[in-house]
Formats: structure tokens, sequence, C-alpha cells
């Protein structure tokens, strides 16, 4: 594609570099599942009342991530179920499992508690944000 200026002339090479790399930046937060505000972990979760499965999906003492609404659904014990946004807060990646009582990141190693989100390994250092959840009749819905 050529780029012209007002004269007619094709576009210089600062303005194309300039372009490529805008393009290679888009890519990477595309990559990374990062946004152009930041890697609070907020914002792009589930939208309220979406239903995200059944109890028997979740396993006590371990969870399961729900990738399309990005949230991640603990059972820390028996009949207890946690929500939180399963974007990691270190760099914007969605996490990757759930196992030994930690939600883990693949990224960069970063684990979370089931319990409450709080980080239980580093290098992220802000807890996954915690959402409501409605647990009625064996369904499980955000709030």
């Amino acid at each position: 594609m050529t780029v012209l200026h007002p004269s007619g002339s094709g576009a210089s090479r600062r303005t194309f570099v300039a372009a490529a790399g805008a393009s290679g930046l888009a890519a990477l937060l595309a990559a990374c599942g990062g946004s152009s505000s930041g890697s609070s972990g907020k914002g792009s979760s589930g939208g309220h009342g979406t239903t995200l499965g059944s109890t028997a999906d979740i396993p006590e003492g371990g969870g399961k991530i729900f990738t399309d609404e990005k949230v991640v659904v603990t059972q820390p014990s028996k009949g207890e179920f946690k929500a939180f946004t399963s974007v990691c807060t270190h760099a914007g990646c969605q996490v990757a499992g759930v196992s030994g009582g930690t939600i883990n990141c693949a990224c960069h190693g970063s684990k979370f508690s089931i319990e409450d989100g709080s980080v239980k390994h580093a290098p992220a250092t802000s807890p996954l944000e915690e959402l409501k959840l409605d647990v009625t009749g064996g369904k499980i819905k955000l709030a």
C-alpha cells in the first residue's frame, strides 16, 4: 500500500516506520489480552446475569475458567463458590489453570488464591477482581 502526501509523492520513511510500529504494538496488545487502558484486570468480564455453568462443573478445591466471559469460578470448600476476573493483573494475560489451591497464569508465573483472589506468587502485585455470583438450583450466574 502506498500512502501519498498532498504533493503526490510516496510516504516518507518516518511515516512508514511509525505506522508499522503502531500496527506491531496493536498486535502485541491483542496477543497478550491487554488494552490501551492498562492491565488492571478489570472491565472485560462477562455481564450481569450471564449463566456460566453448573455447580457440578466446578471441582471442590479447584475451579474452572470461562474463557469467553473472562471469568474463573472456584470452589474453595464444599458448596462455597467464588468468581474472579480471569485476566491477570500483572500483564493482562488470561489465566491458564486452577490447581494446588491457586489460579495460575502461564505468561509470567503469577498465582492467585482460589479463596479471595489475593496474590500468592509474583510478579503480580494486585489481586484478581472478585465478581458477584448467583448460585441457584445448581446453576452459576454472574450477579
